[in-house]
């Protein structure tokens, strides 16, 4: 079965990993890049997690009254019972939860993640194999171009120009134009270059169809 892929806003929410292991170093370092105050517990952390000051870490085990407040939580603590235990009341709680080690008590997965400013790309087998996903994440990383990033802050900071330019049914297509001439400089576009492509007569319908 394929999973629904849904991208939620974490900045400033509360996350809980319980576990301290090499499996919660790697999906807490993930979640710092998306804002959120991350929790974890566990009474002893690799070297991984202690490293990391964005961290708030306890010092012991897990206990119910740790969900509270908590939009989102991690169960990796190694110890089957315990996992499910937090799975059961992430459940009870609508608290969306991934049980590292039962993708059947989860409900949602961890996906493997490229994150480039803006850009945010989560990639899932439904549990079935996290050596495809690696292999699909390391495949697209290399195929992204490094000025994505730049291009993307650029797009959004022109949002109010590109209202003011285009009537709202060319607006779509004007974005995919000055994505396009981006993307082929490598860069953002300057001012004058920007301008000319708002400036520029759309195409009519005959053009559009010889230029396919």
């Amino acid at each position: 079965m394929a999973y629904f892929p849904l991208f939620l806003n974490l900045n400033g929410k509360t996350v809980l990993i319980a576990g301290g292991g090499p499996v919660a170093a790697r999906k807490a370092r993930v979640l710092l890049d998306y804002g959120p105050r991350v929790r974890v517990c566990a009474p002893d952390f690799v070297p991984e997690l202690e490293a990391l000051p964005e961290l708030e870490l306890l010092r012991q085990g897990f206990s119910p009254e740790l969900l509270e407040g908590a939009s989102l939580a991690v169960a990796a603590t190694g110890d089957r019972e315990v996992n499910r235990s937090i799975g059961e009341l992430c459940r009870a709680r609508s608290i969306p939860v991934d049980v590292a080690d039962s993708r059947e008590e989860s409900t949602f997965l961890f996906p493997a993640v490229i994150h480039r400013g803006r850009l945010s790309v989560g990639i899932s087998t439904g549990g079935s194999s996290p050596a495809a996903c690696a292999y699909v994440r390391r495949e697209l990383e290399q195929a992204l171009p490094p000025s994505l990033a730049p291009i993307l802050d650029w797009l959004e900071g022109l949002r109010e120009e590109v209202k003011g330019a285009l009537p709202k049914a060319e607006r779509r297509a004007g974005f995919a134009r000055l994505f396009a001439a981006a993307l082929e400089a490598g860069r953002p576009l300057s001012p004058d270059e920007t301008r000319a492509i708002l400036t520029a007569p759309t195409p009519s319908q005959e053009e559009k169809f010889y230029e396919t």
